[in-house]
Order: C-alpha cells, then sequence, then structure tokens
C-alpha cells in the first residue's frame, strides 16, 4: 500500500514487484495475489489497460490509519475514547490540528 500511495499514477503487478524486488527477492504471483485481495477488500481500484491491471489505492493512507485507529477504540467505554482522543488531539502541531478541522471538501 504504502507503494501505491507515494506513487501519482496507478502501478501494474510489475511495477510494484519491481519495486519491492529492490529491497528482496519476491514472487510476481505474491505480489499479484496481494494486489488481488486488496481489491476484493475494497482497498485498492484496479483497471485493465492493455491486458495488465493498474492500482490505485481507494483511500489515502491518514483516512486508513483513522479508520484504524476509529476500529480499534469502538469497543471501549466513552471515558476512555474522550482520553485518547484528548490525547492525540494534545500531540497535533497547528497545522495539522488546522487541517483535521477544516471541511473534507476544502482538504
Amino acid at each position: 500500500m504504502e507503494l501505491l500511495w507515494a506513487s501519482a499514477e496507478p502501478m501494474s503487478v510489475a511495477d510494484v514487484h519491481a519495486k519491492l524486488s529492490e529491497e528482496r527477492e519476491l514472487a510476481y504471483t505474491t505480489v499479484m495475489t496481494v494486489l488481488d485481495r486488496l481489491a476484493k477488500k475494497d482497498l485498492v481500484d484496479r483497471e485493465l489497460v492493455q491486458r495488465a491491471w493498474q492500482y490505485t489505492p481507494c483511500s489515502t493512507q491518514a483516512e486508513v490509519i483513522a479508520r484504524d485507529m476509529l476500529n480499534l477504540i469502538d469497543g471501549v467505554a466513552e471515558d476512555v475514547k474522550i482520553a485518547s482522543l484528548r490525547l492525540v488531539v494534545a500531540e497535533l502541531s497547528d497545522e495539522v490540528r488546522a487541517a483535521v478541522e477544516r471541511p473534507a471538501e476544502l482538504v
């Protein structure tokens, strides 16, 4: 996902495999399987271009992290949720706090 988030353009399985293979040896079919599973979970979009799937993330990294954080605190008591959110807000820089407070359509 990090490669897809970092890319300005859609990436094919071959593109992702080439980038990942710079760091460690990885089977092409493994990359293909993982991207297919991400698509089936609606985490990435894919479009068939000249017989090759091109993948793009459905959500930004920040959106995925926020969704995961909310899922983590969903089952806890309200006072724990409030304390957790206050802790997070206290750690935000003024710039980030302003970005969070802006309506989504303006960001």
